[in-house]
């Protein structure tokens, strides 16, 4: 999918996820939102952005990745894309887990998710939100 729709607002920045990366990507992501006028998208897109930050962090060995935050006719599109084939799975964690649900929970909690394998490598993990 094509994000580069003339006139359509898009934020893009390439960066090495860090430790204090999710807190920094919430708050562009809060500012986006209030400027594009979506305030009743916060919450929901503020979780799918920290979790989609965090598995980079976590999974991404090298850490790199874009992320792209694109306002859409209804709503926004979130993609983070890094250079790690592996797929992330959305899956039952043990109930003593400490992780592990992030996934199940961006499935509730947004309209549609999915991943989508690049050709150059590596993968995009995307998520979708409507607004009014």
């Amino acid at each position: 999918m094509n994000l580069n729709i003339p006139h359509t607002p898009q934020y893009r920045v390439q960066l090495t996820a860090g430790e204090h990366s999710v807190r920094h990507i919430r708050r562009i992501v809060r500012s986006l939102l209030d400027e594009w006028g979506l305030p009743e998208l916060v919450f929901a897109v503020e979780l799918g952005v920290s979790e989609l930050v965090s598995n980079v962090v976590r999974h991404v060995p090298d850490r790199r990745c874009t992320l792209v935050v694109a306002r859409r006719t209804a709503g926004v599109r979130v993609e983070v894309s890094d250079g790690c084939g592996r797929l992330p799975r959305c899956s039952e964690p043990a109930p003593e887990a400490e992780s592990g649900r992030g996934l199940a929970l961006l499935d509730v909690v947004v309209g549609k998710w999915g991943v989508t394998r690049r050709t150059e490598g590596g993968k995009t993990v995307w998520f979708e939100c409507g607004g009014r």
